[in-house]
């Protein structure tokens, strides 16, 4: 049913969007043969970009290094960046390598060619990808999953405590020290590292000063700073809380606000800061971010609870309901993300960013169905029916109010169940602890509120006090002091009896069901982590449509492989300028197998459209040394048409291939 909504979402459509940037074209266009030296290369791209301080690299066909210009952005264009060259660059393929930093945080990088004149026998080869470290890549990945495990655990475990109430907060006081030293340690970590990524250099070069610099002044290293400034103030606030009973509420309004502003500092350098509808984007980022946390981090919580021989059903309950909301959020904002990043069909399957969301709805999927298995556990817990029992094996969950009658079978309630008058909280309390029993309102027995009253014991029919547990006693520890004159002081821990079989496999199917919850949890984070930083579909079809409508200069590059027997095979790249209807210039070189120029006896290209009749038409090549050439190829009517390639690689040994090739108006 989500991929569902997703995918009728999708059909909507809507205007133009980036983010992470794409090239949209180049002047000279990669590929082209000019007959002049041009003043300076001009990249466009599908949003703004932030320069570096080497983002152009400029290499003659003796693969020596251009001096160019400084790099800047076009008067009044942030998408648009130019470099100067030499008056005079000589004649040749020269090959450009150029890395960017997208408006949403991501470097981005590439390389293309021009000749001037014509193209040489030789030119500088760049390997594909060649601008990136994978070293500091790799280590900048793990920093963001670090960084997102870290923020759920410390959101979700201290949600956990303010919203489902365990009586017994301390176990999770790890969780909120391990996720706040887990967030904080790679949030360092990226800022130092934040350079090298940028610049596509070694980890080596975390302590540069000059890259320190860039980022100190660049919005992904502010936010930053501003992560580690508002962790600092969630240290303090948790540090004053954990000396209470229970969260002021001020303090829970202070922790919501601090849980907003960390989201923010993802939102704000991220995807959602770039393209269409920003504000509604940052809002739904914000919102998508604190539903996972508040979700994925409250189950470590849980499952750490259950490893112990109590949990209340009231905080399983509490936190079902809790998850539940978490989801809606989630759905609500994914699909709104899902539209904004896809926007069509096609991009679903099409792209890398579709696959790999693909890949996250079905881990949300098992994650939803295995949170629906708990859900059932806990159900077939609390639909037993009440009967009577001490009043002295009232837990301290009892403070907090729940409808009468409800009763616990979550972590070790048996079938039967107490039904005793309440204290002085006034409402039907229940207890899912190792005990086995819960508790619930009797009519007449509650004394008005916020009076202490004596509480009848229906096991020995004498009246009697009850037990406070606010005041930090039990109700085992009231009997014991009423045996002694009440010298002795209350046992702070209540007595457990063994669970019985029926109880403890209860309890370990639930807790088998949230470890699993766990484990996906972790996928679908990681998930997560690889999707920001992955080029959305939107912008990748963008990039592809814009390049067909620029008004940069735009031909037509198609590769033909040969294989002529005997080792004899390579490609053929054949260049048509401007590749639309009419008179076309027409370049072609022939590589080998190593990549190289290659030197052959003849090379022969026509053109056929099967669908008009048309052809074949001759283009004429002639050697013009190194390459093959002409200036008077006519196309005269748009369509698919066939290029038809016939490579002489001796006297006596040929090889025909075709390629289709789109000529349009």
């Amino acid at each position: 049913m989500l991929l569902g909504t997703v995918l009728v979402l999708l059909l909507l459509g809507g205007g133009p969007a980036s983010a992470h940037a794409a090239l949209r074209g180049t002047d000279p266009a990669d590929g082209s043969v000019v007959k002049t030296s041009p003043r300076a290369i001009t990249l466009t791209f599908t949003e703004s970009v932030g320069l570096l301080d080497d983002s152009f690299r400029v290499l003659d066909p003796d693969n020596q290094r251009v001096r160019t210009g400084k790099a800047a952005h076009a008067e009044g264009r942030a998408d648009t960046v130019s470099v100067a060259l030499p008056e005079k660059l000589g004649t040749g393929t020269f090959t450009v390598a150029w890395r960017v930093v997208s408006e949403d945080s991501h470097p981005v990088s590439g390389a293309f060619t021009f000749s001037v004149g014509e193209p040489s026998a030789t030119r500088a080869v760049l390997p594909s990808g060649a601008d990136d470290n994978p070293v500091t890549d790799g280590l900048y990945n793990i920093g963001r999953d670090l960084a997102y495990i870290g923020a759920a655990l410390l959101i979700g475990a201290a949600a956990f405590v303010a919203l489902c109430r365990p009586p017994d907060r301390r176990p999770l006081r790890a969780l909120l020290i391990g996720g706040g030293w887990a967030l904080a340690g790679s949030t360092v970590f990226l800022f130092f590292l934040r350079g090298p990524y940028e610049a596509g250099t070694g980890p080596a070069g975390m302590f540069d000063p000059s890259g320190l610099t860039r980022t100190l002044s660049s919005r992904p290293g502010l936010a930053l700073l501003a992560r580690l400034v508002l962790l600092a103030a969630a240290a303090v606030l948790l540090l004053r809380q954990s000396r209470r009973e229970t969260p002021s509420r001020a303090g829970l309004a202070t922790g919501a606000a601090l849980a907003v502003g960390l989201a923010l500092t993802w939102a704000g350098a991220e995807h959602a800061s770039a393209g269409i509808q920003v504000p509604a984007a940052m809002t739904s980022s914000v919102l998508h971010l604190l539903a996972m946390a508040v979700w994925m981090g409250g189950l470590p919580a849980l499952l750490l609870l259950l490893h112990r021989a109590s949990v209340p059903s009231t905080v399983v309950i509490r936190f079902s309901r809790l998850a539940g909301a978490s989801v809606a959020v989630l759905v609500a904002t994914g699909v709104y993300q899902s539209w904004r990043g896809l926007g069509s069909w096609s991009a679903l399957t099409d792209t890398t960013y579709g696959r790999l969301l693909l890949a996250k709805l079905a881990a949300v999927a098992v994650l939803l169905a295995a949170g629906a298995l708990s859900r059932r556990t806990v159900r077939r817990g609390t639909a037993v029916p009440a009967t009577t029992a001490p009043a002295a094996e009232a837990r301290e969950e009892s403070r907090v109010p729940e409808p009468a009658g409800v009763v616990a079978g979550v972590s070790g309630s048996p079938s039967g169940s107490a039904s005793v008058p309440a204290g002085a909280s006034g409402s039907a309390s229940v207890s899912a602890g190792a005990s086995g029993t819960s508790e619930a309102s009797a009519p007449g027995a509650d004394p008005a509120p916020g009076e202490d009253g004596p509480a009848a014991d229906p096991a020995s029919g004498e009246d009697g006090p009850a037990a406070d547990p606010a005041e930090g006693g039990s109700a085992e520890g009231g009997s014991a002091a009423r045996g002694d004159g009440g010298s002795a002081p209350a046992d702070p821990t209540p007595h457990r009896r063994p669970l019985s079989p029926a109880e403890d496999t209860r309890r370990r199917a639930l807790r088998r069901s949230v470890l699993f919850e766990v484990a996906v949890s972790v996928v679908v984070l990681l998930l997560t982590t690889i999707l920001t930083g992955t080029l959305p579909g939107r912008a990748d079809a963008e990039a592809a449509a814009a390049e067909q409508t620029a008004g940069l200069p735009v031909a037509s590059v198609t590769f033909i492989p040969f294989d002529a027997g005997l080792g004899m095979r390579g490609k053929v790249q054949v260049t048509l300028d401007p590749g639309r209807v009419g008179d076309n210039n027409v370049q072609a070189v022939v590589y080998g197998p190593d990549g190289g120029f290659v030197s052959i006896p003849e090379l022969r290209l026509s053109f056929t459209l099967p669908s008009q009749d048309i052809g074949p038409l001759d283009a004429k090549l002639t050697d013009r040394g190194g390459y093959w050439a002409s200036d008077g190829l006519s196309l005269p009517i748009p369509g698919t048409w066939e290029m038809k390639a016939t490579v002489r690689v001796t006297d006596t040994d040929q090889v025909s291939e075709t390629k289709p090739v789109e000529i349009v108006r």
